[in-house]
């Protein structure tokens, strides 16, 4: 199995059990060994009293991107420690990309960049995230 088809087999296995990210209208865009980018359009019910997308929502699209992106190596890992920092509002409607990279792996450590934005490019959203390998795999290879 390629690095890549061993991303994608993660991928897959994770979205199965994935209710979360489903449950709030995620998509998968992309996948890679290292590197995710996953996709929600801000709906109703994701709007604070400011009518703007409640941060709560855009930290779980990049911390869903994030665990994808650790999680392709086919090694279970969670978040130690995230962080995010918001640039601009997202609205209703708007379609918001996660795309998560990679920095930094060795051991049971690593460190993720999450960049989340809107439709027309504009950063929305920085995120970085820790992740530490714990016991188990998503797939039998």
């Amino acid at each position: 199995m390629t690095p890549q088809q061993l991303a994608e087999a993660c991928a897959e296995a994770m979205w199965g059990e994935d209710k979360a990210s489903q449950g709030l209208g995620m998509e998968i865009v992309e996948v890679g060994p290292g590197k995710a980018t996953i996709a929600m359009t801000i709906d109703e019910r994701m709007v604070n009293g400011h009518g703007i997308c409640h941060g709560g929502y855009i930290f779980t699209l990049a911390d869903s991107a994030f665990a994808f992106a650790c999680n392709s190596w086919n090694q279970s890992t969670v978040a130690s420690h995230c962080a995010v920092s918001f640039l601009r509002p997202a609205r209703l409607g708007e379609r918001l990309t996660a795309t998560a990279v990679e920095r930094y792996r060795e051991g049971r450590s690593g460190i993720t960049d999450v960049t989340v934005s809107n439709e027309t490019g504009e950063t929305v959203a920085e995120f970085r995230g820790n992740s530490r390998t714990i016991a188990g795999t998503l797939v039998d290879v």
